[in-house]
């Protein structure tokens, strides 16, 4: 079960995700204070909700489909920076930051490759001694290069 976790977890851009998401949610939390802790409510705080579910939408698609990871990280970033103008200082600046922070690194991850499996044969011609192609031997190989007459 845990490998399973660890294993789904590293394939994606899981901590991206959780900021775009952390942020999101605290965005759209905001409007839902009292109105005392709020700085601004703007139309009934619309924008602050839209940009938040928009920001928690994006990071739930790196989780679940990471080939969109460019559109998420960049749509994550753009909100998060609107929603420092239109949404109560984007959170109190929190939401702003972890949302900047969350989208890059959902933009900036990239899957890793497991490495192609060796062909058996080809590496048992490489490891007997002498048997390295010509083309192959030159300066720095460990094979002397031929000299001029």
């Amino acid at each position: 079960m845990l490998l399973t976790w660890r294993r789904w977890r590293r394939g994606r851009p899981f901590w991206g995700g959780l900021a775009a998401v952390v942020a999101g949610a605290e965005i759209c939390a905001i409007p839902l204070a009292p109105l005392k802790i709020m700085l601004q409510q703007g139309i009934a705080g619309i924008p602050s909700v839209l940009m938040g579910l928009v920001m928690i939408v994006m990071g739930l698609s790196a989780w679940f489909a990471p080939h969109y990871r460019g559109l998420a990280g960049v749509l994550t970033v753009l909100c998060a920076a609107a929603a420092l103008v239109m949404s109560n200082l984007g959170g109190f600046l929190i939401g702003t930051v972890i949302g900047i922070l969350g989208g890059s690194m959902i933009f900036a991850w990239q899957p890793v490759v497991p490495p192609a499996p060796e062909d058996p044969a080809a590496s048992e011609a490489v490891a007997e001694p002498g048997s390295a192609p010509e083309a192959l031997a030159g300066p720095g190989s460990g094979t002397p290069a031929p000299s001029e007459p």
